[in-house]
């Protein structure tokens, strides 16, 4: 069996899909988007794509490597995300070509449900207590958030008191069933990050997640011994290498790696049963497709230590398309009591409607991240 082709899609609301083909009708699809670079991986994809043609699909360990340590440039956003695009399509050809799901292939799967989280209160948290209640009817027993919008790198002391409030209200409303995940965002500094944490702990939050940016790894360590909460991070990291020193510092008690921007199931793998021998627990990040989606649960499954994927049906982001939307009516996902099922069919264990995809990519979108400022007229994290 050979490689013929790789094609990309670009599709609402923010997506890149890609669909890998074979001479013998086997087809294996991967999401290598980076969040506001959809065109830019469409790009990288093809000039990867260039090596992939008459290759053996099943070679998936050989092919990982060439395209990772081909020239001498290694590592990043753009290489690690068109490669983990890649990557998922080759293990969801595998998957079809010895018809079993991926986690079969890689050792079996340890559960056959995940706890699972939805998004509430958009950019700029607001109407918490209204979309937490949502959630609660539906079933769910945990939430995610921006703990707070714009904050300097030191900022008034009223706005710490505003973020508490806001999340203490929140906690009142919804009582202790529900747990509440607080995403900092990169947008909080090492000098608030310590005070407003410790103002958070009455909170209980499930975990805190990117507490100061991913460069700042020895604050982050240093946060994570002087607090109570568990801190997270990994979506802006991108190979094992990056999570080196994480594990080596204890530096975190969560990680939240994404499939589409770690270099695909193959390398997250590695990096799940590494958090592992830490003690450290899984939490797949996974704010983007149904593809994605797929390939994260497909690890919840492999790793002993997943215990709740995001997912972001329903998200603030996905304006104009869901990710349900790119399926099968068979194939859709939904959550019960809170889980998502882990898939048991052939390879990924969806099935794409691919005359929506192509409909869709004739739209495309030009999704960016939006530009923030201070009141001083000063970039902003976003």
């Amino acid at each position: 069996m050979k490689i013929t082709s790789i094609e990309t899609f670009l599709v609402p609301p923010r997506w890149l899909f890609l669909k890998i083909e074979t001479d013998e009708g086997l087809v294996g699809w991967g999401e290598p988007v980076l969040e506001g670079r959809a065109a830019t991986l469409a790009a990288a994809c093809e000039e990867l794509g260039e090596f992939l043609i008459g290759r053996d699909p099943l070679a998936i360990e050989d092919t990982w490597q060439m395209l990772y340590r081909n020239g001498c440039y290694r590592g990043g956003p753009v290489l690690m995300s068109a490669l983990a695009g890649i990557d998922m399509a080759l293990w969801d050809i595998k998957g079809k070509f010895h018809d079993a799901p991926i986690h079969a292939l890689l050792g079996g799967a340890v559960r056959n449900k995940i706890r699972s989280y939805c998004w509430i209160g958009g950019d700029r948290p607001e109407n918490l207590v209204e979309s937490a209640r949502a959630l609660q009817a539906k079933g769910y027993d945990a939430c995610k958030m921006n703990a707070c919008a714009e904050l300097k790198i030191v900022d008034h002391h009223s706005r710490v008191d505003e973020i508490v409030k806001r999340i203490s209200d929140l906690r009142d409303a919804i009582g202790s069933e529900m747990d509440i995940v607080l995403d900092f965002h990169g947008r909080v500094h090492a000098p608030m990050a310590k005070t407003l944490l410790k103002e958070l702990e009455p909170m209980r939050p499930l975990f805190v997640e990117d507490p100061v940016t991913p460069e700042q790894m020895d604050t982050i360590t240093d946060l994570s011994r002087a607090t109570t909460i568990p801190l997270c991070t990994g979506e802006r990291l991108h190979s094992r290498y990056d999570f080196k020193q994480v594990f080596e510092n204890r530096a975190v008690s969560v990680i939240n790696p994404d499939v589409s921007h770690v270099g695909g199931i193959s390398e997250m793998l590695k990096i799940g049963h590494w958090a592992g021998t830490y003690d450290v627990a899984f939490a797949p990040h996974c704010p983007l497709g149904p593809i994605t989606l797929a390939a994260s649960l497909q690890l919840d499954a492999l790793c002993h230590n997943a215990f709740i994927q995001e997912q972001s049906l329903g998200m603030h982001y996905n304006t104009g398309a869901d990710m349900n939307d790119y399926l099968k009516e068979d194939s859709r996902y939904s959550c019960t009591d809170g889980f998502l099922a882990i898939p048991q069919g052939a390879g990924l264990g969806i099935e794409l409607d691919e005359d929506y995809i192509r409909e869709s990519a004739k739209i495309g979108h030009r999704w960016r991240a939006p530009v923030w400022r201070h009141e001083d007229g000063s970039i902003a994290e976003w």
